[in-house]
């Protein structure tokens, strides 16, 4: 009987032996396989990738040469006949569009094409939601990094890429439903369709970019920061102040710059709470008119081919240059922070 019990142990240790090396073959084997294709592969995924990153790149390129193209008629004249052999050339004046702040593009009597008043209410509305959610982002950026709890963390991070993730026609909703009562009681304006309703709709609109980059920076800082900060006798706040700002400086710059791009490039949201009327103003309880939100109202209405058409795409290419000159000056600051860092 017990010889029987170790034979069959032997047989059974026998067939373990050979299923592990006929499993260990089968690994081997499969590794190799898939090594193979993964060699066979890597070429091609590089190759998709190279595409992917060189189409992002000549997108740009060709709306800006589609904007640019169809803008030029208005540069370089627009001819129209009148009678037989008559043509009448209509062309732009680069200096009254530049510095006029008449906008009246339809008039019967001698069209006006000045976007000065345009610009300063795109910056009016952009600087001053800048100033709201510039504190409030780095506030709440700053807490969700250094003071929640993990859960709380994860629960606010959520709550924030729900906020970005809002229509920018609901934030405009917003603005005309509650914040236009709300300004019309505490100012007495008779409308609240103003810089400063489209100014906060704005700043809530831009915080949740703000918050999300320069939480990322903060967290990026390592640990061993903080707690040489807090072992020089720095508290809470200084050592945020004084060692993690400086840190992350390069991160909520970016941060400021997206959202000073957000601003700008806004469209809906403006249009409908700015009370888009031409106007310099002089006050937040100003009604302005923005660059984009210009475009997006009267492009659908503009004649196709005619001066008006050409000009509001010759406002697209001011809006290109805006936008350059930040990621410009986004460079140069950052180059520069850098540069100082390490002398």
């Amino acid at each position: 009987m017990t010889t029987t019990r170790w034979g069959a142990l032997l047989l059974l240790l026998l067939l373990l032996l050979l299923l592990d090396r006929n499993t260990t073959k089968g690994n081997l084997s499969f590794r190799r396989s898939f090594q193979q294709l993964q060699d066979r592969l890597e070429p091609v995924v590089v190759g998709v990738i190279y595409i992917c990153g060189w189409s992002a790149i000549l997108f740009v390129i060709a709306i800006f040469v589609f904007v640019f193209k169809e803008s030029l008629p208005a540069i370089t004249g627009i001819g129209t006949e009148i009678a037989a052999g008559e043509i009448e050339v209509e062309q732009l004046d680069l200096v009254e569009f530049t510095t006029s702040p008449r906008w009246i593009p339809e008039s019967s009597k001698k069209p006006a094409f000045g976007i000065l008043a345009l610009i300063v209410g795109t910056l009016s509305v952009t600087f001053f939601s800048i100033l709201l959610a510039v504190p409030l982002g780095l506030g709440a950026a700053v807490y969700v990094s250094e003071f929640a709890g993990n859960k709380t963390r994860e629960i606010l991070k959520i709550l924030i890429e729900l906020l970005a993730a809002i229509p920018s026609v609901v934030w405009g909703f917003i603005g005309i439903v509650i914040m236009n009562p709300l300004i019309t009681n505490l100012s007495g304006e008779a409308v609240g369709l103003n810089i400063l309703n489209a100014g906060i709709v704005l700043a809530l609109m831009s915080v949740p970019i703000i918050v999300s980059v320069s939480e990322d920076a903060l967290r990026a800082v390592p640990d061993s920061f903080r707690e040489a900060g807090l072992a020089m006798g720095a508290n809470r706040w200084e050592m945020i102040y004084k060692v993690l700002f400086p840190a992350a400086k390069n991160g909520l710059l970016a941060a400021v710059l997206l959202g000073i791009g957000r601003g700008i490039g806004e469209t809906m949201a403006v249009l409908m709470c700015t009370g888009h009327s031409v106007n310099m103003p002089t006050s937040l309880f100003d009604p302005v008119r923005t660059l984009t939100a210009t475009i997006a109202a009267e492009l659908g209405e503009a004649v196709r081919g005619d001066l008006h058409y050409h000009t509001l795409f010759l406002i697209g290419v001011v809006l290109f240059a805006f936008a350059f000159i930040i990621n410009l000056t986004a460079d140069l600051v950052v180059k520069g922070v850098r540069d100082q860092s390490n002398v």
